[in-house]
């Protein structure tokens, strides 16, 4: 693998077991980095404490090797650019959550979320979060006490002290309104957003103290080199969010690859709630690898309660 310049992953988080869907992205990562004769990353994508448990992050490793998936770098492979697990790596994204502050990218928001739902929004996919109606946006931060940072104490946009720390408020990125975001997807073509009307000022770091997902996969993709993002399309709109932040910190655009989705027999996209489309249900069942990827290859997934 050395001097490959090719570098996708595979990056799930530990909520619940995996289903079809996740293996048919997963797969086509894997497929697509056997095609490169490149590298792929295992990322354990473990921020959130509240809904991260380990039996799942344990079966991710045993299901997807199961599954047929390999991988070069992960939390149990090693690599040069650990750690793998984001839940070790919150030095960065205060890095990355500072970088932002200094530049003036990002603002404390203190709306509720009976605040958010009662705010009117432009429309949205209910895939996608509502517009923010900038409420917060001209709204001056504290001061960041000097050597002295305490939890929910802060810098306005600009403060150079290098004390200040997130938490206790929602932190967003102050998205340039009316700029055009523009990429070519590997598998949907050309795209295109505009910030402020496609999407609004979104978070980076969650009033519980965790980074939000935006902020750490762009940390992390560029930490570990990744040219090739492969992922669901519900990720299509966030890729343009995350362009804007990758932007802000001077960070490498990796190209991108968003897969179909799968859908029940109702036209539902696959979620971790249907268990019995889960790779850990259908080993249960004593299915074989190659069947499960043959059912994962198709757009329709009957019901296995059902048969």
């Amino acid at each position: 693998m050395e001097g490959c310049s090719y570098r996708g992953r595979v990056a799930p988080s530990p909520t619940g077991y995996l289903h079809l869907g996740h293996a048919r992205t997963f797969w086509k990562a894997f497929e697509r980095a056997r095609e490169h004769a490149g590298v792929l990353i295992f990322r354990n994508e473990d921020l959130d404490p509240s809904r991260c448990r380990a039996e799942f992050a344990a079966a991710m490793f045993e299901d997807l090797r199961w599954y047929g998936i390999e991988w070069q770098e992960g939390p149990d492979v090693g690599g040069a650019f650990g750690p793998y697990a984001q839940s070790e790596r919150r030095g960065f994204y205060v890095e990355a959550w500072r970088r932002l502050l200094a530049g003036g990218w990002i603002y404390p928001c203190s709306c509720s979320r009976r605040e958010l739902a009662e705010a009117p929004s432009a429309p949205h996919d209910d895939n996608d979060e509502p517009i923010y109606p900038g409420t917060c946006r001209e709204k001056l931060a504290k001061t960041c006490p000097p050597h002295s940072p305490k939890e929910g104490e802060y810098g306005p946009p600009g403060c150079g002290c290098g004390a200040a720390v997130p938490g206790g408020v929602n932190w967003r990125f102050r998205v340039p309104g009316g700029e055009v975001v523009e990429f070519v997807d590997g598998r949907m073509g050309a795209q295109r957003f505009e910030a402020g009307r496609d999407f609004g000022d979104f978070v980076v770091w969650r009033r519980d103290d965790v980074p939000a997902y935006q902020l750490a996969v762009v940390v992390d993709d560029a930490a570990m080199q990744v040219s090739e993002v492969v992922r669901g399309e519900d990720l299509l709109r966030s890729t343009a969010r995350q362009i804007l932040l990758q932007r802000a910190l001077g960070l490498a655009t990796p190209k991108y690859y968003h897969c179909a989705l799968m859908t029940d027999e109702q036209g539902v996209r696959l979620a971790k709630r249907h268990d019995a489309l889960s790779l850990r249900a259908l080993r249960g069942q004593g299915r074989l690898p190659q069947e499960v990827r043959e059912m994962a290859g198709a757009e329709f997934v009957p019901n296995p309660k059902e048969k």
